[in-house]
C-alpha cells in the first residue's frame, strides 16, 4: 500500500464494506419486489424514496454528526442501515420498504459524510488528487463486487439481507478502531442556483438531466434486467458491467475533454450515452447481448457528471466554486428523486425498453444544448481551465478535496469555546431547523 494511504486505509475499508452491503441490497430489492409482485410503477417509487431520502440526508446528516461526533454518528447510522437492511426482509410491503429506503438514504448520507469529513482532514494537500482517486475506485470495485453474492441464494431467502447486513455492520469495526483525530465538519455554501444558470447554464441542464438519467439507471436498471429475462445472476453481471465500464473510462473521457472545447466534449459524452441508451433498447430483446449494451452505457454515462462539474468549474472564479458545485449537488439529486419514479411509471406503461428509452430521453437535451451552445459562440474560460476528475455523487464534503483552491478561498468555520465547531449565522445549516442540499 502507498505510505500516504496508511493512515486511511481504516477509512477505505470501513467505506468499502459499507458499500458491499447497501450494493447488493439495491440489486436484491428489485428481485425480491419483482418476486413479491410488485408492479415497475411501485418499484420505481421505492427507488425514489432511497434517492429522496439521500436529498434529505444531506440536511439532516450534518448536525446530527456534529452534536454526536464523527464515531459515535458512524455507529449511529451503521445500526440504522443494518436495521433497515433486516426490516426488508420480514415484512415485505411496499409502503413499508419506501419509509425503510428514505431512512436508509439518510443514514448513507451521514456515512458519506463522516467518512468524506475525516478523508479531507488527513488527505496532505499535495495527495488530494490521488487520495480522491483511490476513494472514487474504492466506491466503484465495492458496488460491483457486490453482485457477485447474488450467487449465494435466491432473492426470496433470508440470506442475501443477512449478507448484506453483515456487511453494514462490520463496516463499523475498522473506523471506530482508528485512532486518527476526527475534524471539524466544515460548512458548505448554500447552493448558488441562479449564479449556476448566469455563468454555465449548460451545467445546470446538464446536472438535472444526470439525475434523472442515473437515478433512473441506478433505481430500475436492475429491475429492468430481471424483465428482460436475465437470472438473479445476470442481473449482477449487468450491473457489474456497466460500474466497471463506468470505472475504467472515466479517467480517459475526462482527460479528452481537458483538452478540447468542453461543450463539444459533452456533447460527444452525453449523444454517446443516447446511442448506448437505444442500444439497451433494442438488445433487450436477445438475452445476454444487453451486457454489452450495457458496458457502453457505463463507460460513457458516469463520466457525464464529471464533465458537468468541470465545465461549471470552468466559469466561476475560485470564490464561487464551492457554492456552484453544492447547486449541481442540489440538481443532481432532486433529478435522482424524481427519475426513477418517472422511469417505473413509463416501464409500466410501455414494458420494459421504457427504461433505456427513458435515459435517452433525458441526455439527449443535454447533447443537443451542448452541442448549440459550443456552435453558437467560443469557451471562455473564467480564470483558468479546469481539470476534469472522476467522480460520483455523493455528499458536498468531497467537493473540498476535489476543490482545494476553493476550499482556500473560504473562511473556517467559527468554533464555540471548547472548540468545538457551531454553524455560521449564514450557514446552511444554522439554526434548529436543517435545510436541504444535494
Amino acid at each position: 500500500m502507498m505510505p500516504h494511504l496508511v493512515p486511511i486505509a481504516a477509512l477505505l475499508a470501513g467505506i468499502a464494506l459499507l458499500l458491499l452491503g447497501t450494493g447488493l441490497l439495491n440489486t436484491v430489492l428489485a428481485l425480491r419486489g419483482s418476486l413479491a409482485g410488485f408492479s415497475d410503477q411501485l418499484l420505481g417509487l421505492i427507488a425514489s424514496a432511497y434517492f429522496f431520502g439521500f436529498f434529505a440526508g444531506t440536511f439532516l446528516a450534518p448536525p446530527l454528526i456534529r452534536q454526536m461526533g464523527h464515531v459515535r454518528a458512524f455507529a449511529f447510522f451503521a445500526a440504522a442501515v443494518a436495521g433497515c437492511i433486516l426490516l426488508h426482509s420480514l415484512w415485505v410491503d411496499s409502503t413499508f420498504w419506501m419509509l425503510l429506503r428514505v431512512v436508509t438514504g439518510i443514514a448513507l448520507v451521514g456515512f458519506y459524510t463522516v467518512i468524506e469529513s475525516w478523508l479531507n482532514s488527513e488527505a496532505p494537500s499535495e495527495r488530494r488528487s490521488q487520495i480522491f482517486a483511490v476513494y472514487m475506485t474504492v466506491n466503484l470495485l465495492a458496488l460491483a463486487a457486490a453482485q457477485l453474492f447474488l450467487q449465494l441464494d435466491s432473492p426470496a431467502e433470508f440470506t442475501l439481507f443477512a449478507v448484506a447486513a453483515v456487511f453494514a455492520v462490520v463496516a463499523l469495526m475498522p473506523v471506530v478502531a482508528t485512532r486518527l483525530t476526527p475534524p471539524a465538519l466544515a460548512q458548505v455554501p448554500r447552493p448558488a442556483l441562479r449564479r449556476i444558470w448566469q455563468a454555465a447554464p449548460l451545467a445546470y441542464v446538464g446536472a438535472l438531466a444526470s439525475g434523472l438519467g442515473m437515478g433512473a439507471f441506478w433505481g430500475m436498471g436492475a429491475v429492468y434486467a430481471g424483465r428482460v429475462g436475465l437470472d438473479p445472476e445476470g442481473v449482477g453481471m449487468f450491473i457489474t458491467v456497466t460500474i466497471l465500464a463506468g470505472a475504467a473510462l472515466q479517467w480517459p473521457i475526462g482527460h479528452m475533454s481537458d483538452r478540447m472545447d468542453r461543450r463539444r466534449a459533452l456533447a460527444l459524452v452525453a449523444g454517446a450515452a443516447v446511442a448506448a441508451a437505444l442500444l439497451m433498447a433494442v438488445l433487450g430483446a436477445f438475452g445476454p447481448l444487453v451486457l454489452v449494451a450495457a458496458a457502453a452505457f457505463g463507460g460513457v454515462a458516469f463520466a457525464i457528471y464529471p464533465l458537468v462539474v468541470a465545465h461549471l468549474i470552468d466559469h466561476l472564479p475560485h470564490d464561487e466554486i464551492l457554492a456552484g458545485n453544492a447547486g449541481i449537488l442540489l440538481l443532481h439529486g432532486a433529478g435522482a428523486a424524481v427519475g426513477p419514479a418517472l422511469a417505473g411509471l413509463f416501464m409500466g406503461w410501455f414494458g420494459p425498453s421504457a427504461m433505456p428509452l427513458f435515459i435517452a430521453l433525458m441526455f439527449g437535451p443535454t447533447a443537443t444544448y451542448a452541442l448549440l451552445a459550443a456552435r453558437r459562440s467560443s469557451d471562455e474560460i473564467v480564470e483558468e481551465p479546469a481539470q476534469c476528475v472522476p467522480m460520483l455523487r455523493t455528499t458536498p464534503t468531497v467537493l473540498e478535496m476535489v476543490t482545494p483552491e476553493a476550499e482556500a478561498e473560504r473562511p473556517p468555520a467559527p468554533t464555540t469555546g471548547a472548540g468545538e465547531t457551531r454553524p455560521a449565522a449564514d450557514s446552511p445549516f444554522a439554526g434548529e431547523h436543517t435545510r436541504a442540499q444535494a
